[in-house]
């Protein structure tokens, strides 16, 4: 079982920076690929961007040349740049990663952008 945590949610001022993190623990077992997630209250829950080991990424068009998603040199861990955010980022961010066909998430950190 791997489990994964959120960091470096908080209150950013429109047109700010704020870097989210994921670390895993658990199984040792590599996730692949791994991506950030993001939900407001009545909506779905919507793909930010994903990572895979072979360097694919791809974003969601409402974060596109904003955001930079990575991976960082310890196994699962993941870090989303966020450049100048704006009040629509407002949201619950989650980390996500897949193991085979086992989906993985965890439990979300709040991003709240103020003007």
């Amino acid at each position: 079982q791997v489990h994964l945590a959120e960091s470096g949610g908080g209150l950013v001022q429109s047109g700010g920076y704020l870097r989210l993190a994921c670390t895993s623990s658990g199984s040792p077992l590599r996730l692949d690929p791994m991506a950030w997630y993001r939900q407001v209250p009545g909506k779905e829950r919507e793909l930010v961007a994903s990572i895979s080991l072979n360097g694919v990424i791809n974003y969601g068009d409402a974060v596109k040349d904003r955001f930079i998603i990575a991976r960082g040199n310890a196994k699962n861990e993941l870090y989303l740049h966020m450049h100048n955010v704006k009040s629509d980022d407002t949201a619950v961010y989650f980390c996500h990663g897949r193991w085979s066909t086992v989906e993985y998430w965890g439990l979300g950190t709040q991003v709240t952008v103020f003007s």
